[in-house]
């Protein structure tokens, strides 16, 4: 049992008669039982008796039936683990509820607000949370204030859990948790709620819950959405943060076998994550050891029902539910793992064992976690005034720094708007929801010296009026070169993710950095619409019109906007630019265009160009396309949710017979899958091909997108095979941008994503519209190991075939719905007119392939081992093959082996597409081979 412990604060403790007795499992750290009927509710007292309880609370076993934890039968449903918060918030003065945000089939995602009943009080708990805000920002902080709050302040602890709809121990030990310090009369219960102010989210991802899936409704995996804030349940959980910012936040997941994870984390940790931070994960760490119980620490014999640190759970891609908490809010960030293997009430109670004991760490070291969160704003404030960058460390034991952070410094970011202005105001927006401080020039001024994303450098730059101005001297200057910087500069080659998430390259805008001391003239932002959105003045509103530059992927989102509303829109096919008509501005309209970043020029003519219509977009679904996960789902989401398109579902057997619900749709789109035909007989393939040279679109996404067009006779392109150790993790890479209807308004170099994608000869009977660069102007960021075999090759084709045409993507241009020059391209192929179609409603002749692509068609079809993400490749010592095949083929003997320049590359084929925290197996084989001693030189899932 553990030792009875006063408060911090000052809580008096006495024993209250009639508690009932402490269970005890073998193995196990204690657990709390049910309390006595009598159990006293004066909030003035404690007592060492862990298990009494205010009766009038209920308890897991009275309302849903059965204990959390021990003795648990099931699972608790998605609508019991609401209906359960809500009976104790009822039933408790120490809870207050609320909801966060709404799920995208309009479930409420829920939270309790937990502490104790003079913290909670509502005008108490609006001051204590106020204070904890103005820690964050020291340049209105005065030494005594701080000391004051510090001193006497509760800190804030998010518990959360359930992101992944299939994981769901974690939602259950959340409510227990919740139960514990609803309704506890302990001293341990009250050190807690006096010290802390805790918010708990049972479920982040409601239908995932319901559905037992990973990802939620649009088949997004939430913990990869935290920076750019795609997804509804992400947002709201975020502003929320924003009102609560923590101090600690636990991310509680599932992961394959019998174990459990919890910090400290496997190298790479992210060098902006504070070293405060890093401070306190570790320490929470330390304690969760003490506080785990079970089978203590894995290791020899004990393999099952036992904790493991420093491996496969890393801290350095920015779209996590610790990395996000620890660099852009202070916070010691921690993911939490339970092995889905073991039975649900060891996968529950062993979280909450962990979740207890965070708790009662952060309880106990309130006063030093708050001085010490209050003294990293003043460190990030000061690196900023320098340009300082932190430094790159490895804390995983036999790691060292293999990539060191540069010797350069960054005291500002400017965003020009030269070009792709709405998306560099939905950037300005992005950062400035993280209370980022960004500023509006007012006045142009010179840099002498500068960095241009993209690897290039330049002295004397002019910076013009209107650009956007981020300086690093603020207090979130660590999340700001998080996400804005143009190389995280990962430090150790191991990844389950991807290695660059620059928000300059993914939005493809003109950006410059440098580390001159500037202080321009200029007004801080205070929110979207006052970023110069929105009609400039008035046009004519009967012959009048209005233009805006079709540049951007939220241009596009304002021109099907647009375009839903009934509105004409015409497009400059010469300069990309759209109008439409000045009378149909109304304020509604004014304002969603300053929402959207849209500068709206009046004219005193009408609307000129080509009309352009809302397609009517087929979206396939046949063999190798996941229906729950990736590819389709960013397709629904984005051209559906956000562009307002109706999907046409279109199966291989629509295309195969020729149905019309293939051949009225005027566009087809092809997600990224794992067969190369999708289930296409030859007739089928001969039906898409009529249908394209009828006038129609087809749109292909990376692999299966281009195969499929391939196998029917679309594309010229081959693919050119990857020389051993190709390794290309989510990087950025520059490409030039030929003319095309498909490119219209992006510059004449631009960046693009790329993830281990098929690399694609170029077409020789199309426009290879984007292509690397072959000569000196190739670059590339992140991690990349022989990306010069992209060199010459091609990002993106426009195929004619009749009157229509296929345009081929051979990288994800929806990936996450963040990459937004990629969202621009598709945006274009849609928006795009064909030539006419036949004006008879017969069948399209079929028309002859060309040689070129029919050789293309006929060539071998490369192997699909990644299945819409990555293969697993694990690069060992040459001399270390032997041992690491012996380890290897514990686990699969599906590997295959490869040898270059002293490596050794085996790669294991992913064909569901599965990331390295849901596979069933890659963790457990990588800590196996840490142990058995073999040095890794690289693991990419």
């Amino acid at each position: 049992m553990r030792p009875t412990m006063s408060p911090s604060r000052g809580t008096a403790a006495r024993r209250l008669a009639g508690a009932a007795a402490v269970i005890l499992l073998a193995g196990t750290a204690p657990v709390l039982a049910s309390g006595p009927a009598n159990a006293t509710t004066d909030p003035s007292s404690c007592v060492t008796d862990p298990s009494a309880r205010l009766a009038s609370v209920p308890s897991p076993e009275s309302f849903l039936g059965f204990p959390l934890g021990v003795g648990q039968q099931r699972v608790v449903t998605g609508e019991e683990a609401g209906n359960y918060l809500a009976a104790v918030a009822g039933a408790s003065k120490r809870v207050r509820t609320g909801v966060m945000a709404t799920s995208v089939r309009g479930q409420s995602l829920p939270y309790a607000i937990v502490s104790d009943e003079t913290n909670i009080r509502p005008a108490n708990l609006r001051k204590l949370t106020e204070d904890i805000k103005a820690l964050r920002d020291p340049r209105t902080m005065t030494a005594q204030r701080a000391k004051e709050i510090t001193t006497s302040g509760p800190a804030i602890v998010w518990v959360t859990a359930n992101v992944h709809g299939g994981e769901k121990s974690g939602t259950d030990a959340a409510l227990k948790t919740l139960y514990e310090l609803a309704a506890g009369l302990s001293c341990d219960v009250a050190e807690r709620n006096e010290n802390l102010i805790t918010i708990v989210v049972p479920t982040q991802n409601p239908d995932g819950h319901d559905a037992s899936r990973r990802q939620n409704e649009y088949g997004f995996d939430m913990n990869r959405d935290w920076f750019a804030r795609t997804q509804q349940e992400t947002d709201g959980k975020l502003e929320l943060m924003r009102k609560y910012p923590p101090q600690v936040f636990i991310d509680a997941h599932e992961m394959g076998g019998r174990q459990y994870f919890f910090p400290p984390n496997a190298d790479p940790i992210h060098h902006e994550i504070s070293p405060q931070v890093v401070d306190w994960i570790n320490r929470i760490g330390d304690a969760n050891k003490t506080g785990f119980g079970h089978n203590g620490a894995c290791g020899g014999a004990v393999t099952t029902e036992c904790y493991f640190n420093y491996s496969t759970y890393d801290l350095f891609f920015m779209g996590y539910g610790d990395t996000v908490p620890a660099a852009g809010f202070g916070a010691a960030g921690m993911t939490l793992e339970k092995g889905s293997a073991s039975a649900v009430p060891d996968r529950v109670q062993q979280q909450f064992n962990v979740m207890w004991s965070t708790l009662g760490w952060a309880a106990a070291n309130r006063q030093e976690v708050l001085t010490s969160y209050f003294q990293q704003w003043k460190d990030a404030i000061a690196q900023g005034r320098a340009g300082t960058l932190e430094p790159n460390e490895v804390l995983q034991p036999g790691n060292s720094v293999q990539f060191p952070v540069p010797a350069e410094q960054v005291r500002s970011y400017f965003l020009l708007p030269d070009r792709q202005l709405a998306d560099v105001r939905q950037l300005v927006e992005r950062l400035r929801r993280m209370d980022v401080e960004v500023y509006q020039v007012k006045k142009s001024l010179r840099l002498p010296t500068a960095r241009i994303f993209g690897g290039r450098s330049a002295t004397n730059l002019t910076v013009p009026e209107g650009s956007y101005w981020i300086p690093m001297n603020q207090p979130q200057k660590h999340w700001i070169q998080a996400v804005m910087g143009e190389d995280p500069y990962v430090p150790f080659p191991y990844f389950y993710d991807v290695s660059s998430w620059s928000n300059p390259l993914l939005m493809g805008v003109n950006a410059v950095y440098t580390g001159a001391d500037v202080r321009p003239n200029a007004d801080l932002i205070d929110k979207i619409v006052n970023t110069g959105g929105g009609k400039t003045t008035a046009a004519p509103p009967l012959k009048g019109s209005y233009t805006f530059e079709l540049d951007s992927a939220a241009a596009a989102e304002f021109t099907f906007s647009l375009l839903g509303q009934g509105i004409e829109v015409y497009r400059d096919l010469e300069t990309g630019t759209a109008s439409f008509p000045a009378g149909v501005l109304t304020p509604e309209l004014n304002k969603s265009a300053k929402l959207f970043g849209v500068t709206l020029t009046p004219y005193t003519t009408g609307a000129v160009g080509t009309p352009i219509s809302l397609p009517d977009v087929g979206l396939f679904q046949g063999t190798g396309i996941s229906l729950t996960s990736g590819s389709h789902g960013e397709a629904r989401y984005v051209l559906g949710k956000r562009w307002g398109l109706d999907l046409t579902p279109v199966t291989a057997a629509d295309i195969n017979d020729n149905t019309t619900t293939f051949t009225e749709r005027t566009v087809l789109v092809v997600p990224d899958g794992s067969n190369a035909t999708g289930g296409l007989t030859a007739t089928g393939q001969a039906n898409l091909r009529a249908w394209v040279a009828s006038g129609k679109t087809y749109l292909g996404l990376r692999n299966q997108g281009t195969r499929m067009a391939r196998a029917a006779g679309l594309t010229s392109t081959t693919e050119k095979p990857k020389p051993t150790g190709y390794t290309v993790i989510g990087s950025h890479l520059r490409v030039d941008v030929a003319d095309s209807p498909v490119s219209l308004g992006r510059p004449a170099e631009d960046f693009e994503f790329n993830n281990n994608d098929s690399i694609l000869n170029p077409s020789t009977t199309g426009t290879n519209v984007l292509t690397y660069p072959s000569g000196g102007t190739f670059w590339a960021n992140g991690y990349t190991v022989n990306a010069d075999a992209l060199k010459g090759t091609v990002a993106l084709v426009d195929e004619p075939t009749g009157a229509g045409r296929a345009v081929l993507f051979a990288f994800n241009p929806l990936f996450r719905a963040y990459n937004e020059n990629g969202l621009h391209l598709v945006a274009n192929a849609l928006l795009t007119p064909n030539g006419s179609a036949p004006a008879a409603r017969t069948a399209p002749t079929t028309p002859a392939v060309d040689p070129a692509r029919a050789a293309a068609a006929a060539a071998p079809v490369a192997d699909d081992q990644g299945g819409g993400w990555r293969p697993i490749t694990i690069e060992v010592a040459a001399g270390d093959l032997g041992r690491t095949t012996a380890v290897v083929q514990r686990f699969t003997d599906t590997a295959t082996v490869a040898q270059a320049n002293g490596s050794a590359y085996l790669t294991i084929p992913n064909p569901q597409g599965l990331h390295s925290d849901e596979h069933p197996f890659l963790g457990d084989l990588v800590r196996t081979l840490k142990s058995d001693g073999i040095p890794l030189r690289s693991v990419v899932g």
